[in-house]
């Protein structure tokens, strides 16, 4: 046991951020300072922030204004902040919120550690502690992003688009699957134009094919793909290749035209519905998920009643919705915000309404079929999993009897559906 300071990490946002907490967590560890899960039995604590979008910036200052007010009350000695909120906005939150003790941005765990004593290993790149269940892990593959959508403000944030070696890669996932993961989730700013910056061409096809060669790793899930100048070559290696999850999560963000050039997404409704056909057409039996931003400046009734024709006809197998959020900065901002908050809440709950039956149809369709299904966690009364078709955290799960025999967490299992509602699966395990 080391006698150095007990720290906790607060991740907060998305799995990007999670993956750079657990790289900064081994650095800790391997300076033999202990990490500790509850903020509360810790001397210090690190806040890796979220600055995405107001309510992911808003949770980000709450999380550090509690964690201020534990400070004073004597139960932290030290508070340091760090990520994307961070990284953006550290003049303003110096001014505002004085009493953090340091500021760091996004993947500054040279800074951090010497904050502590400590000292960063270059060595230890590809090495993570794991904080997710054990069994699946995010592997993220680049840093960045080089695309100009007008709402977005990770350019800003995280910088032009770094897509890290393959050969980088390969050992992070391999030393992944010494411990136990049996899912990758693939992920960065935009997955589908890795290689491009260090190789001259997208080298995500070689890349998943790579990957599964690793003996141990079962699954492999694609997330954040972009849909201009999508690589078309990575259909048949999802369509091929066993390990690779039949899925694909491609934000849309909009399919109205004015919409969409607004946006300077780069692609047209006709280009968009063209690559959807496409995508389903090469992968039979794909779960195809999207996302798509509702009251945006430019937004007339017409065009969002255009979207929901949209979502209606392409039956989405996964989907999300999120309200416009103004980003200082951004090519958008100056547009203002001219819809309200009542108004967009409104129509991502119209969306949403559409979607709900959409997603019931289509677990309906599994009634009293065998699916193939990894055990998540055990939550009351119920085991929880995920089939093929679902990403952790964001996608519907499968619901097993806590009383059913040869159930662990991280096992594959053939379960049998027996009921469902929009969002969830009951199923119990074929013996």
């Amino acid at each position: 046991m080391s006698n150095k300071e007990k720290i906790s990490i607060v991740t907060l946002g998305c799995s990007k951020n999670t993956v750079d907490s657990e790289r900064l967590m081994n650095q800790l560890k391997i300076n033999n300072f202990e990490v500790v899960e509850d903020t509360y039995d810790a001397d210090a604590v690190i806040i890796n922030t979220c600055g995405f979008i107001d309510a992911a910036k808003e949770e980000s200052v709450n999380t550090i204004l509690e964690a201020i007010e534990a400070k004073k009350d004597g139960k932290l000695k030290k508070v340091i902040v760090s990520g994307c909120l961070s990284e953006r906005y550290v003049k303003d939150l110096k001014k505002e919120i004085p009493e953090v003790d340091s500021y760091y941005g996004v993947e500054d765990y040279r800074g951090i550690l010497k904050e502590f004593g400590g000292d960063y290993k270059d060595e230890l790149l590809d090495e993570r502690s794991i904080t997710t269940p054990g069994h699946y892990e995010y592997l993220k593959i680049s840093e960045g992003c080089d695309n100009p959508c007008s709402f977005c403000a990770i350019p800003l944030i995280r910088g032009k688009h770094k897509s890290r070696p393959i050969e980088s890669l390969i050992s992070e996932a391999a030393s992944l699957a010494k411990k136990g993961v049996k899912e990758l989730v693939v992920i960065g700013q935009d997955t589908t134009c890795y290689g491009l910056d260090i190789y001259g061409k997208k080298n995500l096809a070689e890349l998943l094919t790579r990957l599964s060669e690793i003996d141990g790793i079962e699954w492999i899930r694609l997330l954040y793909t972009y849909p201009t100048r999508f690589p078309e070559d990575i259909l048949d290696v999802i369509a091929n290749n066993p390990k690779i999850c039949k899925y694909i999560d491609m934000p849309l963000q909009h399919v109205s035209d004015n919409v969409l050039k607004s946006m300077r997404r780069g692609i047209t409704a006709r280009k968009t519905k063209e690559l959807i056909s496409l995508i389903k057409s090469s992968v039979s039996g794909i779960t195809f998920r999207t996302t798509f931003i509702v009251g945006y400046p430019t937004e007339t009734e017409k065009d969002f009643e255009e979207l929901c024709e949209f979502v209606k006809a392409a039956q989405f197998d996964r989907f999300g919705v999120f309200t416009y959020s103004p980003e200082d900065d951004t090519t958008a901002f100056p547009l203002g915000d001219p819809i309200s908050a009542e108004e967009k809440e409104r129509r991502k709950s119209v969306l949403m309404e559409i979607q709900q039956e959409i997603s019931l149809g289509k677990n309906n369709s599994l009634l009293n079929k065998n699916v193939k299904v990894i055990i998540d966690r055990l939550e009351g009364d119920y085991y929880i999993g995920r089939t093929e078709r679902d990403a952790p955290e964001v996608d519907c799960e499968v619901l097993i009897p806590s009383d059913t025999n040869n159930c662990e967490i991280g096992k594959f299992l053939v379960v049998e559906i027996y009921d469902c509602n929009e969002y969830d699966l009951y199923g119990n395990v074929k013996h």
